[in-house]
C-alpha cells in the first residue's frame, strides 16, 4: 500500500530561561517592551505532523512518501528522514523561505514566549499531487494533515477529482479554517481523524450533524486521550478501543501523529479496525514515553510487548507476521 503523507514540515527551537519573565517586565513600560533573555538550554527538535507520521511508519517497516514544503535548510532533516525509511522525493524546496520554525522560551515557572514562522509551508498550496502519483506508480491513500489551509483543501479536491482515497486530518488548523473550507476538506474522505474537541468543532463549522458527517466519510476515528479511541461508521455500532498501557508519561507532543502511523500501517497489512486501533495506540505510547516526537525507539519486540500487555496475546499474534 503506497501512502503519501501531506502536512507541515517544521523544526522546534526550545529554550530554557532560569529566571522569571514577570521579573523582567516593568508594569508602566509595557507599551515599549524590549527584552532579551540569556538562556541556558537550546534543544532543536525535528517536527511537523507529516514527518512525524512518516517517521513512525518507517519504524514500522513502511516507506511512506512525504509531501510538503521546506526551505534550503531542510538538507540535514531530509538526511535524517531518509535514514529512517522515509521517501522525501515529494518535498518542494522553496527558493525564498526557510523551513517552518517554532521558537519558544520557557521560564522557571513554565510561562512561555513563543513565535511560529510559517516560512516555506505557505508554498505547499503550489504542490500538485498528480505528477507525484505518476512518478510513484500511483497512490493508494493520501493523508492530508495540518498544513497551509489552502494546500489542505487543494489536496482534498485533487484526490476527489483523481479518484484517490484520502484521509482528512485537520488537527490544529481546524480552528483557522472557515466552514466552507472544512466541508471541502472532509467531504468524501475515506478516513476522518480528529480528537474529541475537533470532532465537535468540525460539526459546528460545517453545520453538519454527527450523522451527516458519517454519511459523507467512510470511517471516523476520534482519539480520546487516556480513554483510547472510538471508531464510527454509518449504520454500524461504535467501536471503542482502550488506550495502551503507559509506563511513564513524558511528553504528548507527536503521540497523535504516531497513532495515525500505527493505525494506517495496520490497515495496510490487512488487519481489522480494532487491531489497527490497538497498533496505533501502542505506537502512540512509545512516543508519549519520551521527550520529542521523533526521539523514541520502536522495535518489533517493544511493540509486541506493549500490545500483549495492553490487549492480549491474540492481538500480538495477529500483528507479529507483519513486523
Amino acid at each position: 500500500m503506497r501512502i503519501a503523507v501531506t502536512g507541515s514540515i517544521a523544526t522546534d527551537h526550545l529554550m530554557s530561561f532560569e529566571g522569571r519573565f514577570a521579573e523582567q517586565i516593568v508594569a508602566d513600560q509595557v507599551e515599549q517592551v524590549s527584552l532579551s533573555f540569556l538562556v541556558d538550554e537550546l534543544e532543536v527538535r525535528r517536527g511537523g505532523v507529516a514527518p512525524n507520521i512518516c517517521f513512525a511508519m518507517g519504524r514500522l517497516g513502511l516507506r511512506s512518501l512525504l509531501v510538503g514544503a521546506a526551505g534550503a535548510d531542510f538538507a540535514e532533516y531530509r538526511s535524517w528522514l531518509e535514514r529512517h525509511n522515509v521517501d522525501t522525493s515529494g518535498v518542494h524546496i522553496s527558493e525564498l523561505r526557510h523551513t517552518a520554525r517554532f521558537v519558544c522560551t520557557t521560564d522557571r515557572d513554565h510561562n512561555q514566549i513563543a513565535s511560529f514562522y510559517a516560512g516555506a509551508m505557505s508554498e505547499a498550496r503550489n504542490i500538485e499531487l498528480g505528477p507525484i502519483a505518476e512518478e510513484n506508480g500511483g497512490l493508494d491513500l493520501v493523508l492530508i494533515g495540518a498544513n497551509d489551509p489552502e494546500a489542505m483543501v487543494r489536496h482534498s479536491n485533487e484526490c476527489r477529482e483523481r479518484g484517490i482515497s484520502f484521509a482528512a486530518d485537520p488537527s490544529q488548523q481546524l480552528a483557522r479554517m472557515d466552514g466552507g473550507a472544512v466541508r471541502g476538506l472532509i467531504d468524501s474522505a475515506t478516513y476522518l481523524f480528529t480528537n474529541e474537541y475537533e470532532k465537535a468543532l468540525s460539526e459546528q463549522k460545517t453545520g453538519w450533524s454527527e450523522d451527516e458527517i458519517l454519511g459523507r466519510v467512510g470511517t471516523r476515528i476520534t482519539t480520546l486521550g487516556g480513554k483510547g479511541v472510538r471508531i464510527d461508521r454509518k449504520g454500524e455500532p461504535s467501536l471503542q478501543v482502550p488506550a495502551a498501557a503507559v509506563d511513564k508519561k513524558v511528553d504528548p507532543t507527536g503521540s497523535g501523529d504516531a497513532f495515525r502511523a500505527g493505525f494506517l500501517a495496520a490497515l495496510s497489512w490487512g488487519l481489522t479496525m480494532e487491531r489497527a486501533a490497538q497498533v496505533g495506540n501502542a505506537t502512540a505510547v512509545h512516543c508519549l514515553e519520551v521527550d520529542g516526537p521523533q526521539e523514541y525507539e520502536l522495535s518489533k519486540e517493544s511493540l509486541l510487548e506493549k500490545i500483549t500487555r495492553s490487549y492480549g496475546a491474540e492481538s500480538a499474534n495477529e500483528v507479529q507476521p507483519h513486523l
